[in-house]
């Protein structure tokens, strides 16, 4: 039998264990009190079984620790698939265990962030997902660090990353959903355009797209079951490491492109930091003011803001292709022309607070000549004082 149609029937068996596992996790979640009770910053209205990542858990592990060594026999570089993946999966169990420990009783978030540095640990010191060269976009020189340093970058790498993948989860199918596009990009990218990369990366990812497409229907609203911890914080962590080998590719776009795929979670995790900071919070303190809480405060039904946010993780992926077919002019004004667009859309949002509106307050500045006497008439009085 040829390799790709193995392949394709692990994809399968992948996509179906998963959607089997879930109903059976479900009943776990309920007899285990792995459950989401309704509170002010929730959405449901009814206790929601957690822990639903499990399922994405146990098919992930067993598709690339049993199915996928059966049909690759193959070594690249010296190396098994099986060697290649069983430190990622140990990790990433770690991150599993602690999401599910905190599903049941809540751990505090030092605990919580004391999990995640032990599986990027984990990473650093058993494989070769570092953070240990980084291209200058746009014709910048290649930059390599001191191993101190890229112990440092790939722990903050992945740390950063499966937290802001966490922090979007708070709609139905929303992490599962944006997780399923980024991912696509990010295998399709792997394959097509980074170079010294291998063939593992790319079966590995669409192994984890596979797993989560099983938990999706159950989880797509109206919900039955959420990832909870277990899965957001498993899925986050998968795709900070597996971004790595991007980040530290010799072609400048490769270094983009994984930031531009993760521009959901990255962007809504910036700005919050930033508006908390501003608005004299602490940066890790909750708010009601992200994106997909911004959408359904202007009146969009919960599937309406799902999609929107779908939509402009699509967006953010089309970009991400686009980078890597352009010239260093073309790459740059798409740069320019995203930043332009991404700002309009935050505070046509109101996401940075009501009335910061920086660039909106330029543009009238510019093509208003009311306002522009009424900002140089106070900027005088204010001197004048």
């Amino acid at each position: 039998m040829p390799l790709t149609l193995k392949y394709v029937l692990v994809l399968i068996a992948t996509f179906l264990l998963s959607l089997v596992l879930t109903p059976l996790v479900r009943f776990l979640s309920f007899r285990i009190g792995a459950v989401d009770k309704p509170n002010a910053r929730r959405i449901n209205k009814v206790p929601m079984p957690s822990a639903g990542g499990l399922a994405i858990v146990i098919s992930f592990t067993l598709s690339t620790l049993v199915f996928m060594p059966m049909i690759l026999k193959t070594h690249i570089w010296g190396q098994s698939y099986f060697d290649y993946i069983l430190p990622v999966v140990l990790g990433s169990l770690v991150i599993a265990v602690t999401g599910f420990i905190d599903d049941i009783y809540e751990l505090s978030a030092r605990l919580k962030l004391l999990g995640i540095l032990i599986g990027a640990v984990l990473i650093w010191f058993l494989t070769d997902f570092r953070f240990d060269s980084f291209k200058i976009p746009f014709g910048g020189p290649m930059l390599h660090f001191d191993p101190w340093l890229s112990f440092l970058l790939t722990i903050l790498w992945v740390v950063a990353i499966t937290n802001a993948v966490n922090l979007i989860d708070g709609l139905d199918g929303l992490v599962s959903g944006v997780s399923i596009i980024s991912l696509t990009t990010m295998g399709l990218i792997s394959y097509f355009f980074l170079f010294g990369t291998d063939i593992f990366l790319t079966m590995t990812i669409f192994v984890l797209i596979f797993a989560i497409a099983g938990f999706f229907p159950y989880n797509y609203h109206p919900a039955i079951i959420y990832l909870g911890d277990t899965g957001a914080l498993f899925i986050g962590f998968l795709i900070a490491v597996l971004s790595l080998q991007g980040l530290k590719n010799a072609t400048a776009v490769a270094v983009v492109t994984p930031i531009i795929v993760l521009g959901v979670p990255i962007v809504d995790t910036a700005v919050a930091i930033i508006r908390r900071t501003l608005s004299g919070k602490k940066f890790y303190e909750p708010d009601n003011m992200h994106l997909h809480h911004r959408l359904l405060a202007l009146g969009f039904t919960h599937r309406g803001a799902v999609l929107v946010v779908y939509g402009i993780a699509m967006f953010f992926s089309l970009v991400s292709l686009l980078l890597n077919v352009s010239s260093r002019l073309g790459g740059i004004l798409l740069m320019a022309g995203v930043a332009f667009a991404l700002e309009i859309f935050i505070e046509s949002l109101e996401i940075w607070g009501p009335k910061r509106t920086p660039l909106f307050k330029l543009l009238a500045f510019i093509g208003n000549s009311d306002y522009r006497q009424e900002v140089i008439t106070k900027y005088r009085k204010k001197n004048k004082k």
